[in-house]
């Protein structure tokens, strides 16, 4: 099934691209969500009517974006404790949610399903980089470290 893009998306295409998906994709996700629309001709020449519009508002998510980089980026190291053991180890491990609530604590806007940990969550004391996804082509990069308490 064949669709024209509204916006940018990771991993299939960007703004105005016709891509080829899957129809379960295409009617359960996409065009519920406004993501894509149907590529028929009538959508078409809409698309083409509409695509100045759509591009100001994604240079503009983009550039709002940016700037949440660049204060997500400015607060330094976070500082989360947590319970642990002897030899470093967590009880427990620190998830997404914990180290967005860190950075919303500190004074960052992150939201959880921004923070990406392609490793699973952290287990050990000590520091880590993290990578915050915001946009398409916008990651930012904390660094988070682990403080235990007895």
């Amino acid at each position: 099934m064949e669709v024209i893009l509204l916006e940018n998306i990771e991993n299939l295409g960007s703004l105005g691209d016709k891509v080829s998906v899957k129809a379960g994709y295409a009617r359960n996700f996409l065009v519920p969500q406004r993501k894509a629309q149907m590529a028929t001709a009538d959508n078409l020449a809409q698309f083409e009517e509409r695509r100045a519009d759509l591009e100001a508002a994604a240079a503009a998510a983009k550039a709002e974006n940016e700037t949440r980089k660049k204060k997500i980026e400015a607060l330094g190291t976070v500082v989360i404790t947590s319970k642990v053991g002897s030899e470093g180890k967590l009880f427990g491990s620190i998830g997404t949610s914990d180290i967005a609530d860190a950075i919303i604590a500190v004074g960052g806007v992150v939201e959880k399903r921004e923070v990406r940990l392609p490793e699973g969550t952290i287990r050990t004391t000590g520091e880590h980089v993290i990578d915050i996804h915001l946009y398409t082509d916008v990651d930012a990069v904390i660094t988070i470290s682990i403080v235990g308490e007895e």
